[in-house]
């Protein structure tokens, strides 16, 4: 039964080896295929195209505080698998996709993925590779490295987004295809963010003065070359480990390509050393004004913080905000 498919609350807050399995293939253009609708899709999944014969085991797991998490131990290998009773598909078909377009550029670990579909009682799931985690998050230079290659590897000829729309948290993210990084960002992140703000709190000022900075951000950008680069997009420690073998592993993406600095938004939440940004920055050089465009980036996930949990992030917000339209003299 779906119903005892027990599991911690999983992925995306402020946080699995196998044997050769059926492989998904990743459509640029066309939706993400998912299952049909049976009685337990999952159960159907594994023992059909995941090989298995016997599912001896079905354990929780935990980590986040969006998801219930579960690990299913088969006689083929075992299996990570996310429910969510309240979300349809879509909110794992956009991870899905994050996923297997990192897991194409061959570069840094993540969760491989099999899986979408939605469960006969209302929710959705995704079935993943289950990675056995080590004791620590790795070795910093290596992610940072790991991280740089596949920034390098992962390119986009359509501009800036994703093909499809998907979510920071439970936030909607907006990936619509935009030519211009400055207004992807200014509209499609910093914009969303403070619209909901207003929405949500009838907070006008951090809005009016966010409306300010997103006129002039342009002036962060002068003379810097910007190219569409596959981004993670939510890089914070919870979602950030190492693999048995010590190498590093990223997981619970909110994909989309994008400016690659914009990777160091959550990095107030991510532990990142010198080591880790030399070693990144020895594959992707370092651009000229990339300290006083830093704080731009966190901006948008501070908003975000903010209209997920609430007022004890506004006053970074605005304190970002308040900053840039200083030095703007705005």
């Amino acid at each position: 039964m779906v119903a005892a498919h027990v599991g911690l609350i999983s992925s995306g807050c402020c946080f699995p080896s196998l044997p050769w399995f059926p492989s998904l293939s990743f459509p640029k253009t066309k939706p993400f295929v998912m299952a049909a609708l049976g009685e337990d899709p999952i159960r159907e999944w594994i023992l059909s195209e995941g090989k298995a014969t016997q599912i001896t085991r079905i354990s929780p797991v935990g980590g986040g505080c969006i998801n219930l998490a579960s690990r299913y131990d088969t006689d083929a290998g075992s299996f990570f698998v996310k429910t969510n009773r309240s979300i349809g598909p879509s909110m794992f078909e956009g991870e899905a996709l994050g996923l297997g377009a990192m897991y194409e550029t061959k570069s840094i670990r993540v969760p491989r993925p099999f899986k979408v579909g939605p469960l006969p009682t209302g929710g959705s799931y995704i079935i993943m590779e289950f990675i056995e985690f080590g004791r620590s998050r790795g070795d910093q230079a290596v992610l940072g490295r790991k991280l740089a290659e596949m920034h390098k590897a992962g390119k986009s000829e359509k501009g800036f987004g994703f093909d499809v729309d998907n979510t920071i948290g439970s936030t909607p993210q907006i990936n619509t295809w935009t030519s211009d990084w400055v207004k992807f960002y200014a509209e499609h992140r910093l914009g969303y963010q403070l619209k909901l703000a207003l929405d949500q709190y009838g907070d006008s000022t951090i809005y009016a003065k966010g409306e300010k900075l997103m006129k002039n951000l342009g002036r962060l950008f002068e003379n810097v070359e910007i190219e569409p680069c596959l981004l993670h997009g939510d890089l914070w420690s919870g979602n950030i480990s190492s693999d048995k073998n010590g190498e590093p592993v990223i997981l619970d993406p909110a994909c989309y390509y994008g400016h690659n600095e914009a990777e160091f938004g959550m990095s107030w939440c991510a532990g990142f050393g010198g080591s880790f940004y030399n070693a990144y920055f020895e594959v992707m050089p370092k651009q000229a004004g990339f300290e006083k465009r830093r704080d731009v980036y966190m901006l948008y996930h501070y908003l975000n913080h903010y209209n997920l949990f609430g007022s004890g992030y506004r006053s970074s917000a605005m304190s970002i905000i308040d900053d840039y339209l200083r030095i703007f003299n705005i």
